[in-house]
């Protein structure tokens, strides 16, 4: 199964790219999932104009990236909140993609902040726009407050007491994006 996390944030320090590492690692574990993480801080400043629907309306430096969404079984959409919703830079990457890209496809949510709501308004908006995108949201979300208390940097895990919200998340999405595939 092919795994695409999307770490959403613009900022190259994002505190929310700490879980996105934590969960390629974790998962990268099982020989049968090939995982990748698109970092949308490493994407070019873009507007969108155009849906990519192939691959020669996409810039040249962004294949590399257009290929990990295409490829994609299942994702993994990781977002800081701001302001009471979700990064506006991974709203405008996904965008870019025709719904197809995301059609019956389970897509997990994935927030966190240094406070203690963990951006828990941003999962209620990412359902919706994943309804929107016609992938299906998986409803086990992780809601990860105190980010900076959490994970290291490299997205090593200091709270050991939050590793069984970690596996938890990462069995359902798991289950729910196997079930999605054989059907």
């Amino acid at each position: 199964m092919n795994i695409t996390i999307i770490a959403g944030s613009p900022r190259t320090e994002s505190i929310t790219k700490r879980i996105a590492l934590h969960l390629k690692d974790k998962l990268a574990q099982d020989a049968q999932l090939n995982i990748q993480l698109l970092d949308v801080s490493e994407v070019p400043s873009l507007t969108f104009k155009t849906v990519w629907n192939v691959i020669e309306k996409v810039p040249t430096e962004l294949h590399e990236k257009w290929q990990m969404m295409q490829s994609a079984d299942a994702f993994i959409f990781v977002t800081p909140e701001y302001n009471g919703s979700y990064a506006p830079s991974m709203k405008n990457w996904l965008d870019h993609f025709p719904k197809d890209t995301y059609y019956r496809k389970t897509i997990g949510i994935v927030t966190g902040s240094t406070g203690a709501m963990g951006g828990m308004r941003a999962t209620q908006q990412m359902q919706q726009l994943i309804c929107a995108l016609f992938g299906v949201p998986c409803p086990h979300m992780l809601i990860v407050p105190f980010m900076d208390k959490k994970m290291t940097e490299s997205g090593e895990l200091i709270d050991t007491n939050f590793e069984g919200n970690v596996n938890k998340f990462v069995q359902e999405f798991l289950w729910q994006a196997g079930q999605l595939m054989t059907n």
